[in-house]
């Protein structure tokens, strides 16, 4: 069992066209600064782009998100009609990479070292040059209600599931635990 969010990693065609692809294996690292570390497994179009131009989105997935999500995860990049469907998409404002207006966290992302590892898999570094971060702008008052708000999706063994986030208070709260 490895829950992991789902992030839609978004990407330049070579005719400048928007491509979007599923993913889960991303985390974040220090490398002398905050980054985030991307393992994309097995060929896809999105790998290709990714190796071409150094840079792409990853937009968090949401419940609203699943049925795009999905379906941007089981059809191949390679197939020239995936793109004909209607998607609310505009550019980074860092970087010209496409983007998801829906979705509540964007990361605008420069590979800063590409790391090929054995099976055809790659592990990406990259820079954070840019974060849209909608729920800001949502008016909750905590975080428990952001995250409520937007309901991201993970993806355990295969399968979906949305979060239903109840706080279990701040960090350092239970550092003393033979204290009563």
């Amino acid at each position: 069992m490895h829950p992991q969010p789902l992030y839609l990693y978004g990407t330049n065609k070579e005719d400048g066209s928007p491509n979007f692809g599923l993913f889960t294996w991303f985390t974040f690292c220090w490398d002398g600064e905050y980054k985030i570390m991307a393992c994309i497994g097995e060929p896809k179009l999105t790998k290709d782009r990714i190796l071409a131009e150094g840079k792409f989105s990853a937009n968090l997935v949401t419940e609203v998100l699943l049925p795009l999500a999905d379906y941007m995860g089981n059809n191949s990049g390679h197939n020239p009609e995936k793109m004909n469907t209607p998607i609310n998409l505009s550019r980074g404002k860092v970087l010209d990479v496409p983007v998801l207006n829906d979705s509540p966290l964007v990361y605008e992302l420069e590979v800063d070292k590409h790391i090929p590892m054995a099976d055809n898999s790659d592990v990406f570094i990259c820079k954070i040059r840019n974060t849209q971060d909608v729920s800001k702008a949502t008016g909750a008052p905590n975080l428990e209600d952001i995250v409520r708000a937007h309901n991201p999706v993970i993806s355990v063994g295969m399968e979906y599931f949305t979060l239903q986030p109840v706080s279990k208070g701040p960090w350092g709260q239970w550092k003393d635990l033979n204290k009563k």
